[in-house]
Formats: structure tokens, C-alpha cells, sequence
């Protein structure tokens, strides 16, 4: 039985006057600030505006996923800083989100030392400052790694030292590409006719084919991939793709602690599902995995949806404390090293605090698009 909205039959400035009225206030209070502090600073002599953005930096970046060097611009420098901080971001929530899954299950297994275990990890991470948990993983974990001369080896694939991590990184030809590509889309087009199609493809069947052959071409893709592996040369190590300590602190970092959060999230969902699913799914022969992941799981997620949106915020928003292990995230690159060379205070400032506005209200966009599919359903 389909259920009907709490807002329905409500007029569009009904149920979106008051929301949007908040916007509106929040961009005039801002506009004023800005407009004042821009004439303070001119009546000081110092003249606003973004054209700094096209001089050259003239300082180097650590890490980066694009190319860059001292004599680009600073806005080259934003870019490398923020891609820095999404690649941080989304590394973290995913891995995040799967260690949260699995303590929520832990929680509610019937193994009690698993569950002890999963208690105690729990209360542990949540009730230790995140900083100090990065200050642990950077100088007591990653920090102890052995000099590069005795690396740890991980199958061929993967190399341990004290520099980084060193995993092989995939390079593929034109076919592989082409390969990635159909597959991708193989599947984007699955998942997104699930509910709207028509045809052919209302079949679940259909869907399902599709899917697996997209899963097939992904596979052929990683086959046609020319792997460029790490080997160790001495002192040094070539090939592959070096992550940086600073990168693995921070990322294992936010992943623990944001995990103990989800899964808590995750595990007031189970218990939001009446006992009776599980028996109803037991009386029609699945079993207790099969009855977790197509019965129980699906309804919690949906209850956990506004719980996990906040900590996906929070992890991005806490990825700024990169600037405490070195790490050149957004905050590093331009709120700080930008901000002390050029001095656009207002500028600098404001583009950094409208980026992580940006992706907050993405985040939060994305879960409220998933939350109104229940009414759908």
C-alpha cells in the first residue's frame, strides 16, 4: 500500500517558504559582513577582489592526483588541495561505512565475546578525541613502518615503509578504457531503471543481465590493464602509486572514528525493524544472511539515512585537521599557505568556507533525494 507524504496537498510556499526564507536571510547576512569588510580593508589599503587567484604561487604541494609545480597558479593550487580533501573525504566515508556496517552487526550477534569486542571498540574510538586518534595512527602505526630497505611486501602488489604505501596502479589501453567505460555504464543504466522502467528492462531478469554484463566488462577492463607494480631499488622505491603517511594517517583516522558513530546509526536501524520481518523471512526459508541483506538490511538503512548523512558531513568537514599531520588538503594549500602569502583574507576565507558549504549541502541533497524514494516505493 502506497503511503502519502506527510506534506501533500500543501502548496510548493507552504511547505518551502520558511526553508527557503532561511536561505535567503543567511545569503543578506553574509553579503553584509562581506560588504564590510571589503570597505575596511580598502579604507586600509588593501584591495579586494580574486585576481590573485592567476599569480603565480610559487610553492610546492607535497601530494596532489594532478600535476603541479611551484610556477602554476593559485588556483591551480585550490584545485590540487581540493581534490586532495574529496579523495580524502570519499576514501574515508566509504571505508567508513563498511566498518560501521560491521560493527552494527557485530552488536547484534549472537556471539557475546563479538559482541564485548564490538562494545568496547565502540566506546573506545567515540570517547577519544579525533585528534589524538590521528596523532596515534601518524606517529605510533604509520610512523614505526620499517625504512624502505625493509619494506613490507603484500603479495607484490602492495609495499609498507616508512614513506607511504606503495600499491600498483593500473594503467589502461584504449580498449581497457573502452571496456570501463561500457561497463560503467552497464550498470548506471541497471541501477537507475529499477523503479522507472519500461519495456524490456522492467524485467528483473533483464536488469540483472545487464548488471552481470557490466560486471563482466569491468573485469575485462582490469585484464587489458597494463599494472605498473612497485619494486624496491635500494634506498628507494619505483613504480606504482606512493600514498603518503600523512594520507594513510588521516584517512585511517577519520574511517575508525566516523565507523564507531555509523555504526551505532546503522544498529538503531536493525532495532527500528519489528521482530516479525525476521520471522516472516525465516517462515519463508531464507536464512539468517539471506534474510539480513534483502529483508532487515534495505529498512535499516532507510531509518539510518538522516544519521549517516551527518557523519558523512562530519568526516569531510573533519578531514581538515590534515593541516595537523602536513597532509596538503584544502585547508593546508589555501586556507593557510595561500591566505599568509597573498593576505585576500576575505577571499580565501570565504571561497573555502563556500566549498565545504557546497559539499555539505551535496551530501545532505543526496540523502533527502534517497529518503523521498520511500514514498515512491
Amino acid at each position: 500500500m502506497a503511503m502519502t507524504p506527510p506534506n501533500a496537498g500543501k502548496s510548493f510556499l507552504h511547505r518551502h517558504g520558511i526553508e527557503y526564507g532561511v536561505y535567503v536571510a543567511t545569503a543578506c547576512v553574509v553579503a553584509t559582513l562581506a560588504a564590510m569588510a571589503i570597505f575596511t580593508l580598502r579604507a586600509r589599503g588593501i584591495h579586494a577582489g580574486f585576481g590573485f587567484l592567476w599569480d603565480t604561487a610559487g610553492f610546492d604541494i607535497s601530494f596532489g592526483l594532478i600535476p603541479y609545480d611551484a610556477t602554476k597558479t593559485y588556483a591551480r593550487a585550490f584545485l590540487v588541495g581540493l581534490l586532495n580533501t574529496l579523495a580524502v573525504s570519499a576514501v574515508a566515508i566509504a571505508l567508513a561505512t563498511c566498518l560501521g556496517l560491521g560493527l552494527a552487526i557485530a552488536h547484534l550477534s549472537e556471539d557475546r565475546p563479538l559482541r564485548v569486542l564490538a562494545t568496547a571498540a565502540t566506546e573506545i574510538v567515540r570517547n577519544t578525541p579525533l585528534l589524538l586518534q590521528l596523532f596515534v595512527w601518524y606517529f605510533m602505526v604509520f610512523g614505526a613502518l620499517p625504512p624502505v630497505r625493509q619494506s613490507l611486501h603484500l603479495g607484490g602488489f602492495v609495499l609498507l615503509n616508512n614513506r607511504g604505501i606503495v600499491v600498483a596502479a593500473p594503467s589502461l589501453n584504449a580498449a581497457g578504457m573502452a571496456c570501463l567505460a561500457a561497463g560503467a555504464m552497464a550498470i548506471l543504466i541497471a541501477v537507475m531503471t529499477r523503479r522507472r522502467s519500461s519495456g524490456f528492462l522492467r524485467r528483473p531478469a533483464a536488469r540483472t543481465a545487464l548488471a552481470l554484463s557490466g560486471g563482466l566488462m569491468l573485469l575485462a577492463a582490469g585484464g587489458l590493464a597494463d599494472w605498473d607494480l612497485p619494486v624496491q631499488r635500494g634506498f628507494n622505491v619505483s613504480g606504482g602509486l606512493t600514498l603518503p603517511p600523512e594520507f594513510a594517517a588521516l584517512v585511517t583516522a577519520l574511517s575508525v572514528y566516523a565507523a564507531a558513530f555509523i555504526g551505532e546509526a546503522f544498529r538503531s536501524g536493525f532495532v527500528s525493524v519489528p521482530a516479525g520481518q525476521w520471522e516472516a523471512a525465516q517462515s519463508l526459508g531464507l536464512g539468517r544472511f539471506a534474510t539480513l541483506r534483502l529483508v532487515i538490511l534495505p529498512q535499516a538503512i532507510r531509518a539510518a539515512l538522516p544519521a549517516l548523512a551527518n557523519q558523512f558531513v562530519n568526516v569531510v568537514k573533519a578531514s581538515s585537521l590534515a593541516a595537523a599531520v602536513g597532509f596538503p588538503d584544502l585547508m593546508q594549500v589555501f586556507g593557510k599557505t595561500t591566505l599568509n602569502q597573498t593576505g585576500q583574507a576575505v577571499e580565501v576565507i570565504g571561497i573555502t568556507m563556500a566549498v565545504y558549504l557546497v559539499i555539505s549541502l551535496g551530501i545532505s541533497a543526496l540523502v533527502h533525494r534517497s529518503e523521498a524514494g520511500r514514498w515512491r516505493a
